[in-house]
């Protein structure tokens, strides 16, 4: 008879690539993960992994019985889940990634108290500012920031989030403040990577318009972004949940083109056709709950 802890190294090292990775995601060491997958292999009859000393992949046999082997992992921890739900408790692993900047903000003390007030959870954070695979690297839900991208996932909206043209007062004494977009191409001007080359975009009354400016600083990191600003080196567009507090305190101004770019949404997300497990329904309902709404880092008092 199969073993399920078989099954699920086998469906950690598909997902992950890497043998050394799904010992990681499963606390588990190299050696067993590879003993659990010969085994399987054994009780199978077939090889299921090329393994070359840089990478692993997926057989012919292995790439038919992943998709079974997902969906029997993922049914069974949902049959957790929800068993775990019946007796008033969560338990069991939940991996998120996170956006850098937001999950040092606002996620981890929102996420902390959640963490204590369950015991029995295995919580797993991963920041990165890349686009997640939410499914093919093994994320029980991604939390991201701005238009949803992948139709494969399933979101719930956690807060609102508006983006603001801030600068330094040293750096709007130096150049001056932009009145209106035409003004942009004469300033300096620091970019998010991660967003492309048409982040700038603007509502009017004629249609979007894409804000230009001369490049000074390009980062994929929110912190950096806002530490740039604070330092004058240009213009940003940051979200209120990076800059708001900057603002409020008069290290950043906002700079007023007459144009606003359009509502966007902090918003937690699973691949489309898996089980919203009973601890992503309540981690949602306690992150929505501790962000507000409208949410506390637009609080302009």
């Amino acid at each position: 008879m199969l073993k399920l802890d078989g099954i699920a190294s086998f469906v950690a090292v598909a997902e992950s690539g890497s043998i050394s990775e799904a010992g990681r995601r499963l606390n588990l060491s190299k050696s067993v993960v590879s003993e659990r997958l010969a085994e399987l292999e054994r009780m199978l009859g077939t090889r299921l992994l090329h393994r070359t000393t840089r990478k692993v992949s997926l057989t012919e046999d292995g790439a038919v019985f992943l998709q079974q082997a997902t969906r029997i992992i993922r049914d069974v921890e949902a049959a957790t889940a929800d068993m775990a739900e019946r007796r008033g408790g969560l338990s069991g692993p939940l991996r998120i990634s996170a956006p850098v900047t937001f999950g040092r903000m606002h996620l981890g003390p929102a996420l902390y108290p959640f963490i204590a007030a369950h015991p029995q959870l295995e919580v797993t954070l991963d920041l990165n500012d890349r686009r997640i695979d939410a499914s093919s690297e093994g994320f029980d839900a991604v939390i991201r920031h701005g238009p949803l991208q992948d139709s494969r996932l399933v979101a719930w909206q956690l807060a609102t989030s508006q983006r603001l043209l801030v600068a330094s007062p040293t750096y709007l004494e130096q150049y001056g403040s932009p009145a209106s977009v035409d003004d942009l191409p004469n300033h300096k001007g620091i970019f998010y990577t991660n967003r492309g080359t048409a982040d700038w975009r603007f509502d009017g009354q004629h249609g979007a318009r894409i804000a230009r400016a001369k490049n000074a600083f390009r980062v994929n990191n929110g912190d950096m972004m806002l530490d740039a600003t604070l330092a004058g080196l240009g213009i940003a567009l940051l979200p209120t949940f990076i800059a708001g507090a900057a603002i409020r305190s008069g290290a950043l101004h906002v700079v007023d083109i007459g144009l606003s770019t359009a509502t966007e949404y902090i918003y937690v997300a699973h691949p489309e056709g898996r089980h919203a497990s009973a601890k992503l329904r309540a981690l949602v309902d306690c992150l929505k709950l501790a962000f507000g709404s409208p949410p506390y880092w637009d609080n302009q008092s």
